[in-house]
């Protein structure tokens, strides 16, 4: 039986960018769905990049006859699973005119002309990602994560070009060791909690509501277990993102890396001395021999630019007068959405 609790639901949201109880709805009859982790026994593990490479090579096996696209950034993940897709379309997200980040542009050119790929641009501005918002919530019935207006706007395009199932490489970071900053130290239980909060709710509400129970759960004595939190909390939050954005737009769609698993805990040595994601770093050198491994960089959105001059929230369930220079680009979307989605249900 779920419950109504919209000062829960806001407070999870801006805690952890999803809604952690599937128990608690903002309102009656509008029922958010999660989805589901990967359960053990259909995980492959991983001890060496060659097992990733096999891994790779059945997902893809399994999806022959398929018209494919892939979501194509200049990063590592998906340049890898560019090298199995030569001859399909792909496409990369074009911001501003072509302006934001540049360097990210040109390397996702670079694998799609070295793997012979028919690359779309996606070209994302204020506009489009508002014409995105209210599919990608409606669908939820939550808030939403900023990158889902854009995975929308790709998945509608794929589709219109004949695409009949997508593929993105969202989960490699959370498996194999790219959230560097994050796992950069054994944290105690208050400094993990204090640095993974997205926005503390009580700084934002009016009222609010305690998010601690939930790193509770990983808490050892006065550490906590990171890693764990991680791979269940952050692979939920990040996979729900896109499972969300490419059902509301009606195309299904694999993450080739989300059933694997390292068969060994994460070398963290390597991790903290410039080797994230290690063994993805060799695959990417045999896929790209000569190429630098390029830097690990979060999907782009340039939220800062969207929110410049944004005043702040209006609504009566946030404290007035925010100084909105306190809060980073990403935050304000934070605020800005789950202000659109209260203003969306209470129509």
């Amino acid at each position: 039986m779920k419950e109504k609790d919209k000062k829960y639901c806001m407070s999870s949201y801006l805690a952890f960018r999803y809604i952690e109880r599937e128990d608690m709805d903002f309102y009656e009859d509008f029922h958010h769905e999660m989805i589901k982790p990967v359960p053990d026994e259909e995980k492959t593990y991983i001890s060496v990049s060659e097992d990733i490479d096999s891994a790779v090579t059945r997902v893809f096996n399994g999806l022959k006859g398929k018209k494919l696209g892939l979501l194509l950034s200049g990063g590592m993940d998906s340049a890898i699973l560019a090298s199995y897709m030569r001859g399909c379309d792909a496409f990369t997200f074009r911001f501003l005119g072509g302006t934001f980040q540049k360097e990210e542009l040109a390397r996702a050119e670079f694998y799609a002309k070295q793997y012979e790929l028919n690359l779309h641009y996606i070209d994302i501005d204020w506009h489009t990602v508002k014409v995105g918002l209210n599919p990608v919530m409606k669908r939820k019935k939550a808030p939403v994560h900023s990158i889902e207006p854009q995975l929308y706007q790709a998945a509608v395009y794929a589709k219109s070009q004949g695409v009949e199932h997508l593929i993105v490489g969202a989960s490699s970071d959370l498996i194999f060791g790219g959230m560097d900053q994050l796992l950069a130290q054994d944290w105690t239980f208050g400094d993990f909690m204090n640095r993974y909060i997205f926005i503390k709710p009580e700084k934002v509400l009016k009222y609010s509501e305690n998010v601690a129970y939930l790193f509770e759960r990983y808490r050892r004595g006065e550490k906590i277990d990171y890693q764990k939190f991680l791979k269940e909390v952050s692979l939920v939050e990040c996979s729900g993102a896109y499972w969300n954005s490419f059902a509301a737009a009606g195309i299904p769609y694999t993450d080739p890396y989300v059933k694997l698993e390292m068969s060994k805990p994460l070398d963290l040595h390597r991790i903290r001395h410039g080797e994230s994601k290690y063994l993805i770093r060799e695959l990417f050198r045999k896929k790209y021999p000569g190429i630098p491994v390029p830097d690990k960089i979060p999907m782009p959105r340039p939220v800062d630019t969207y929110f410049k001059d944004w005043k702040g929230p209006e609504r009566q369930e946030f404290k007035s007068n925010l100084d909105m220079e306190q809060f980073t680009g990403n935050q304000k979307w934070q605020i800005f959405c789950l202000e659109q989605f209260l203003n969306l249900c209470e129509q």
